[in-house]
C-alpha cells in the first residue's frame, strides 16, 4: 500500500489570511515559463516506452525534490507521488500527467529531436514523444513550481501524480492508472476532485476545450477465431470456406452500430483491422482469424456490442457450417467528466482562456479513466498548435511530425493551477 503520508511537505502551523489570487498566480506561471520549456524540451529529448520510464521517473523526482517536495517514486513500476501540503486545512485536489512514449520514429527536425531507443515485441525501436506527454510533464511540473510558491495559504493539498505506461504497458505486464489505484494510491488518502489535460489538434481552432459528460471512449480488443474445414481451391465445395465466412462477418459486424442497436442513444465503432488466413493460393485454410477494436461511450452500450459481436459472428459462421472462437480484451472505460465539477470549472477555465470552447467526444481512449471512475474528474484538451494556426496543417498525436507551441505550455500551467486555487478556496 502506498504511503501518502510520507510523501508531504510538512504543513505550515501559521494560519495565513491571505487569498491567493489569479494575477498572483498568472505571474508566477509566467516567471516559470522558461524553465517549463526547459523541461518540455528535455523529456521530449529523452523519451522511454511504457514501465521504463526509469530516466524520466529519476529526473521528475529530482525537479519535485528542488521544489523542496518529497516524491515517492516506483509507484505502479515506474510512476512518481508527490504531496504538496497547504497551509491550511481543506480538501485535495489531484492532478495526473502521463509520462510515457510510443515506438515512433522522430521526423520533427527539432534541434532537440529524439534519437532514443527502446524495445518494443521484442525488436529495438525509435522512440518519440509522439502524444504530447512531454509537454504533460512540464506543465505538471509548472503548476506544481506555481502551487509551491504560494503553499503557505492554500486551504487544502495537491496530489501530483506522473503515471507511467498510458499508452500501454508491455505484453505480460500490469501498468498505468489502474496499476497506480491497484497498488494503493488513494486507499489511506482519497482526493476530492481529479483534473488532467491532453494536447493535441483544436478542430476549430480554440486552445482549450472541455465538455460534461463522456470526454473519450472505452476501448476493447476482440478477436474472432473463424473454424472452417480445409480443401483444395479447385474443391470449395468439399470443405467450408473461413475466408468467405471472415468477409461476410467483417462485413455483418458493420451493421452492429447501424441496424442492430438504437444509435440515438450511444455512438460506437466496430472496426476490424487485422484478418489473417491461408499460406497458398490454392488452398482453402481451415480458420482465419479476425482482430478489431470496439469504441464506446456508454457503459450499457459497450456490453451490448460485445454481446452482438460474438452473437453476429456466430450466426453467420453456423449459417455457412463454420465455428467461431470469440476473445474479447476490456481496455480502458470511458472518460466520463463530471456535470457538477465541470459546472464548477467553467468560470475559472472561462477567465483563464478566455473562452473555453465544447469539446467533441474523442473516440481514442485514455486511462485518466481510472482515476475519473475513483472521484469526480475532468478532463481537458489543450490545442498544440499557435493560435492562428490552421488545424488542417498541424501534424496529430502519434504522428512523426507531431510538436508543441511551447507559449500554450503557459496557459497550460496557468489553467492548471487556477484551477486548484479555486476549487480549494471555493
Amino acid at each position: 500500500m502506498i504511503r501518502i503520508a510520507a510523501l508531504v511537505l510538512i504543513a505550515f502551523p501559521l494560519i495565513a489570511s491571505a487569498q491567493i489570487t489569479p494575477e498572483q498566480l498568472d505571474q508566477l506561471a509566467t516567471e516559470a515559463q522558461p524553465q517549463v520549456v526547459e523541461w518540455r524540451r528535455w523529456f521530449h529529448q529523452n523519451p522511454e516506452l511504457g514501465n521504463r520510464e526509469f530516466k524520466t521517473s529519476q529526473r521528475i523526482a529530482e525537479i519535485l525534490e528542488d521544489m523542496g517536495l518529497e516524491p515517492q517514486t516506483g509507484i505502479a513500476h515506474t510512476g512518481v507521488v508527490a504531496v504538496i501540503e497547504g497551509g491550511k486545512p481543506g480538501p485535495m485536489v489531484a492532478l495526473r500527467a502521463d509520462i510515457d512514449a510510443l515506438p515512433v520514429r522522430e521526423q520533427t527536425g527539432l534541434p532537440f529531436a529524439s534519437t532514443a531507443k527502446g524495445e518494443y515485441r521484442g525488436n529495438e525501436v525509435d522512440v518519440m514523444h509522439a502524444c504530447g506527454h512531454d509537454a504533460h510533464i512540464s506543465m505538471l511540473l509548472g503548476a506544481a513550481r506555481v502551487l509551491s510558491e504560494v503553499r503557505h495559504e492554500l486551504p487544502g493539498s495537491v496530489m501530483l501524480i506522473f503515471q507511467p505506461a498510458e499508452e500501454g504497458a508491455p505484453a505480460g505486464e500490469e501498468g498505468g492508472a489502474e496499476l497506480m489505484l491497484k497498488e494503493g494510491l488513494w486507499a489511506e488518502r482519497k482526493p476530492d476532485a481529479v483534473f488532467g489535460i491532453h494536447v493535441g489538434i483544436s478542430s476549430d481552432g480554440s486552445l482549450l476545450s472541455a465538455s460534461p459528460g463522456p470526454s473519450m471512449a472505452a476501448s476493447d480488443r476482440f478477436q474472432l477465431t473463424i473454424k472452417g474445414s480445409q480443401t483444395h481451391g479447385a474443391m470449395p465445395w468439399k470443405g467450408v470456406d473461413p475466408i468467405v465466412v471472415a468477409s461476410q462477418v467483417v462485413l455483418g459486424l458493420q451493421t452492429i452500430a447501424s441496424r442492430q442497436v438504437d444509435v440515438t442513444l450511444a455512438p460506437s465503432i466496430i472496426s476490424v483491422g487485422r484478418i489473417e488466413g491461408g499460406v497458398r493460393n490454392n488452398v482453402i485454410p481451415d480458420e482465419v482469424e479476425l482482430e478489431g477494436t470496439i469504441r464506446t461511450f456508454d457503459p450499457a452500450m459497450r456490453e451490448e456490442i460485445h454481446r452482438r459481436v460474438e452473437q453476429t459472428a456466430r450466426g453467420i459462421a453456423q449459417a455457412s457450417g463454420a465455428d467461431v472462437e470469440f476473445e474479447l480484451d476490456l481496455g480502458y472505460p470511458s472518460v466520463y467528466n463530471d456535470p457538477g465539477l465541470y459546472e464548477q470549472a467553467l468560470p475559472t477555465l472561462n477567465r483563464v482562456a478566455g473562452s473555453v470552447a465544447p469539446a467533441k467526444p474523442h473516440t481514442t481512449a485514455e486511462d485518466f479513466s481510472y482515476f475519473a471512475n475513483e472521484t469526480p474528474g475532468l478532463y481537458m484538451r489543450l490545442s498544440n498548435g499557435a493560435p492562428d494556426a490552421d488545424p488542417a496543417t498541424l501534424a496529430p498525436n502519434h504522428s512523426p511530425f507531431f510538436d508543441m507551441h511551447e507559449p500554450n505550455l503557459e496557459l497550460g500551467v496557468r489553467v492548471i493551477s487556477n484551477l486548484v486555487v479555486d476549487y480549494l478556496q471555493d
